[in-house]
């Protein structure tokens, strides 16, 4: 659905041609089905559409996982979706959810990684940025929920003044937008919106000491409510730097009092690994860790 002002015109016809020239500006937010939106990138039958392609189901197995993406790139504006994570035994299963600029040398990227565990010890995400090619800024949250058990909404609000990672509208990673001090920022390249179900014992799961079970495969994942709100790209030049677009209003360029007092809860509860304190890797801390919310 596209948003526009709606205002009184005696002529249908120019309320039409409105209604046609704005709605071709950006993606408006609206549950799509899969195929609206994404095409299977990895393994085709290891996605099962269910509810008419409402929902979806991904599934890994010793003989493969799978993926999808978005079939156009976005610069800027609110990507989301309901997931419902692998349950049960899932170490060493990654479930991701990020948007990417798929290119090799300078990547852009937005991350969303769940990393499963044993039975009974809480899901991990692992949140990055790749800026500019540059990434290793990986933080990790252990959920204060469990995401197997129902759906939750994840999302990532990219405008801008800032990026932010949301888990059911709880923001659990700020990284601002900085390059007055140098610190690069992703805003040039568009990016696709991707996910994916696959086997990474080797690192995901206590840094790889918990191996996948595979006497527990299949492993499945959902997904519904594909929400995407952004500047589609190719599309109108001029979409990117509107002001007007609402992910880029006054109120969406910093966090809300309520936003931040969430934002220093789950820092102060749930954080369990932040590359900024990371002294063995940083023995300087990086400059975009001193910026604040």
């Amino acid at each position: 659905m596209a948003i526009f002002s709606p205002f009184k015109h005696n002529s249908v016809f120019f309320i039409l041609l409105m209604w046609i020239l704005l709605s071709c500006v950006f993606v408006g937010g609206r549950p799509a089905t899969f195929n609206q939106d994404f095409h299977v990138t990895w393994s085709e039958p290891h996605i099962k559409q269910i509810d008419q392609g409402r929902t979806i189901q991904l599934t890994l197995d010793q003989g493969s996982g799978c993926g999808f993406a978005s079939k156009v790139k976005y610069l800027f504006g609110r990507v989301s979706m309901k997931i419902k994570l692998v349950p049960g035994d899932s170490a060493g299963t990654v479930t991701a959810f990020y948007m990417n600029s798929d290119t090799d040398s300078v990547r852009d990227e937005l991350d969303f990684e769940f990393l499963g565990n044993r039975t009974g010890q809480p899901y991990t995400v692992q949140t990055n940025i790749y800026a500019h090619g540059k990434g290793d800024r990986e933080q990790r949250v252990n959920l204060w929920f469990d995401p197997s058990a129902d759906f939750h909404t994840y999302s990532i609000l990219w405008n801008h003044h800032h990026i932010v990672f949301y888990v059911d509208e709880v923001p659990i990673r700020v990284y601002k937008n900085n390059e007055a001090k140098g610190i690069p920022y992703p805003k040039m390249q568009a990016m696709g919106v991707f996910s994916t179900l696959w086997e990474a014992d080797n690192w995901a799961t206590r840094g790889g000491l918990e191996k996948i079970n595979w006497s527990k495969a299949p492993f499945y994942a959902y997904y519904k409510d594909f929400d995407i709100e952004g500047c589609a790209i190719p599309g109108p030049t001029t979409c990117s730097t509107n002001p007007k677009n609402w992910w880029e209003g006054v109120e969406y360029q910093a966090l809300s009092a309520i936003e931040a007092r969430r934002y220093r809860w789950v820092r102060m509860n749930h954080v369990i690994y932040d590359y900024c304190q990371d002294k063995s890797r940083y023995p300087m801390t990086p400059h975009e860790c001193l910026s604040g919310i």
